[in-house]
């Protein structure tokens, strides 16, 4: 059994599909063991205490640089014991140290079928305006590992999803989430933490 993080910047929906997920038995080989928040007050800690996980805020700004926040956020992964962390809408860029601490072992999911809308600066909304401002008929989402690349690691899972005609950039936000975030992050989780688990 893994003990998986789940590291989040705000209302933790994605946090949410984990945990609905795990409480289905659908990850089997894991469980979320404890959630990190990248500023105090998000309702992702609200899910974690009702889920009865443990939730610990790690701020970068409270550290004088990043390999300090990366050396804080890596003694709490390893207090821990966290075999297995997962960035859902964590809005702090992890650090070499962080990375070579868990080779192949972080998971990101992307609002958008990589290699499209990815990379530096493609967070949030913007994935969506971008998909939009191009008139692209087909968006999703994507979960990779991570490695040293923004948005460069390898794939694991992508779930098309169709734009309709007077999506604003919320309407498909959410569309995407419910229709490829949700579905595909839960299921990686539980192939990594199978696979890991042998």
């Amino acid at each position: 059994m893994l003990n998986i993080a789940v590291l989040v910047s705000g209302g933790g929906t994605n946090l949410q599909a984990i945990l609905d997920s795990q409480a289905r038995g659908e990850i089997p080989h894991g469980r979320v063991s404890l959630v990190v928040a990248s500023k105090p007050g998000v309702y992702a800690l609200e899910r974690a205490e009702k889920a009865g996980v443990p939730g610990v805020v790690v701020r970068r700004k409270d550290y004088e640089s990043s390999e300090a926040f990366d050396a804080a956020l890596l003694n709490v992964l390893k207090e821990n014991n966290i075999d297995l962390v997962v960035l859902a809408g964590f809005l702090s860029i992890l650090g070499p140290s962080v990375i070579a601490a868990y080779p192949e072992r972080i998971l990101n999911v992307h609002p958008s079928l990589i290699p499209s809308f990815c990379g530096e600066g493609f967070y949030g909304l913007r994935v969506h305006e971008a998909a939009l401002a191009k008139g692209v008929k087909v968006t999703g989402a994507t979960v990779h590992f991570v490695n040293e690349i923004c948005d460069g690691g390898r794939i694991l899972k992508q779930k098309a999803v169709e734009v309709q005609p007077g999506d604003t950039p919320e309407i498909l936000q959410r569309r995407v989430m419910e229709q490829a975030e949700w579905i595909i992050l839960p299921a990686a989780i539980a192939e990594v933490c199978e696979e890991y688990d042998k």
